[in-house]
């Protein structure tokens, strides 16, 4: 798995295979993480305290409650570090464990457990943060599909979206050549609603591209410009996005506008095509977003405002 593509399910610890990407290579994420840490020069306290021939045996212990995610990567880190080092788990990827569950282990050079540890552990952290977060959205979330967006950790945005699948999450665009989504800096840009989906069409006709096209709409005005623009062209966009419609009138309670959402969807009955609600999302609003019957929710803050799931590696005393 260096470059990620879609290659069917991975390990039995690692069911959910990662988003497919045509370029991302997580090797090589993971060799730049360890680059990062040791900096050519190495780990100079583990180096200066412990023999090199000394062996350890450690645990993976989860000091929160939550879901697992990246066990596979972790696995990658230690492999890098030396192959030598066996790793094992007891859980697998989407999992849920609560505090003081021990769900994996490694043995093998101590040296080699110590420069693993805090890559490692970076990356199960984050991902299984990102992972129990998705997890709450999606329950929260109802009958509605919870997405992430692309506001994730340069570098890492493969591994973020990764973690939401894992938590029960659906990946939106993976970057900007995969969809076509017509924002309103885009329509601004070109003029209106009608001009930016004219030319998306006329630009993807002309190479043959298959790209699915969703367009943002703030106001019911912007609503009736999109679907203007459908009846013209019946197919020719795939989703509309209602972004912001959540939180237009600051004196409502946290916020969201359900009526205003619940009178787009109104305008929307009727017409073949998907719909997206987006704008402040947070698990204590999802629940009246989804009660409009709004089929996708998209999320920043599941991969912008991550909490770190609390894990720990231990060796054990010898």
């Amino acid at each position: 798995m260096g470059v990620l593509r879609e290659t069917g399910h991975g390990p039995k610890h690692a069911p959910i295979p990662p988003p497919p990407h045509p370029t991302y290579d997580l090797d090589q994420i993971v060799r730049l993480a360890l680059e990062e840490d040791s900096a050519g020069i190495g780990d100079v306290t583990t180096l200066s305290t412990i023999p090199a021939d000394t062996q350890a045996v450690a645990s993976f212990l989860a000091k929160a409650d939550g879901i697992l995610a990246g066990l596979a990567v972790a696995d990658k880190v230690c492999a890098a570090v030396d192959p030598g080092l066996e790793v094992t788990w007891t859980h697998k990827d989407g999992d849920f464990v609560v505090k003081g569950t021990i769900f994996g282990g490694v043995r093998g050079a101590a040296r080699s457990i110590l420069v693993a540890e805090r890559v490692a552990l970076n990356f199960l952290q984050r991902m299984s943060g990102i992972a129990t977060a998705a997890r709450a959205m999606v329950a929260a979330g109802h009958a509605a599909r919870i997405l992430e967006t692309r506001k994730t950790v340069p570098g890492l945005r493969l591994l973020d979206k990764w973690a939401v699948l894992i938590g029960g999450g659906v990946n939106h665009r993976i970057g900007l050549y995969d969809m076509v989504m017509i924002k309103n800096n885009h329509i601004s840009a070109a003029g209106s609603v009608n001009a930016a989906v004219h030319r998306t069409l006329e630009y993807t006709r002309e190479r043959g591209l298959r790209v699915p096209i969703e367009v943002e709409a703030r106001t019911l005005q912007e609503v009736h410009e999109v679907l203007a623009v459908l009846e013209a062209d019946p197919g020719c966009i795939d989703r509309i996005m209602l972004d912001n419609m959540t939180r237009l009138d600051p004196t409502l309670p946290d916020g969201v506008d359900v009526q205003m959402l619940q009178s787009a969807m109104d305008l929307v009955k009727g017409h073949t095509i998907e719909t997206e609600a987006s704008g402040n999302v947070s698990i204590e609003t999802v629940r009246r977003i989804a009660s409009t019957g709004v089929g996708f929710i998209s999320c920043g803050a599941l991969t912008h405002s991550v909490t770190a799931l609390d894990i720990s590696l231990r060796i054990h005393d010898t």
